[in-house]
């Protein structure tokens, strides 16, 4: 199927606290975390294993509780894309025509108490890159490896490697 003939998907409204000073950026929810309207929800994604390595705070199972856990580390979470055709999870069956980013540029304007921006993943950096950084440059940002479950490659102790640099953050 082609990416124009793929269903319109959209991602999630921002988790967000009154003063954060990270916000973690992925591409778009694949297809668990939809069907859940949960950040992350895939079980085998290490989104929140890897959090909870990283801050050394016990994670909570429910995922109100993980929110509310987030907003207390001072850690936003959003997607890049608001909307997008896309078959199944991958973010490499994201169709590159009819995308729509979310106003992440007006969201770090309104808190300024963002210090850095990480993206989860390749094409989440290469949307930020190419849509949201001419217009936040002021912002820091970081490109992270993945944490889904098609990257495989890297276990759980490359990732809190790989992501350590957030921790300056706070």
């Amino acid at each position: 199927m082609r990416a124009e003939q793929s269903p319109r998907v959209q991602s999630f409204d921002p988790i967000l606290g009154p003063a954060p000073k990270l916000l973690i950026l992925g591409s778009m929810p694949g297809v668990a975390s939809l069907q859940a309207a949960q950040y992350y929800a895939h079980p085998r994604n290490r989104f929140w294993p890897l959090l909870e390595a990283l801050l050394q705070q016990p994670l909570p199972q429910a995922f109100d509780d993980r929110y509310d856990w987030l907003r207390a580390q001072g850690i936003a979470l959003w997607d890049v894309l608001a909307e997008c055709r896309r078959q199944g999870s991958l973010d490499s069956a994201i169709g590159a025509r009819d995308l729509r980013t979310h106003p992440i540029a007006e969201l770090l304007q309104q808190h300024p108490s963002i210090r850095l921006v990480a993206t989860n993943g390749g094409m989440a950096a290469q949307l930020y890159r190419r849509h949201i950084w001419p217009q936040a440059q002021n912002t820091p940002w970081l490109q992270l490896p993945s944490t889904s479950p098609a990257n495989a490659r890297l276990r759980l102790e490359d990732l809190v490697a790989a992501w350590s640099p957030i921790q300056d953050a706070f």
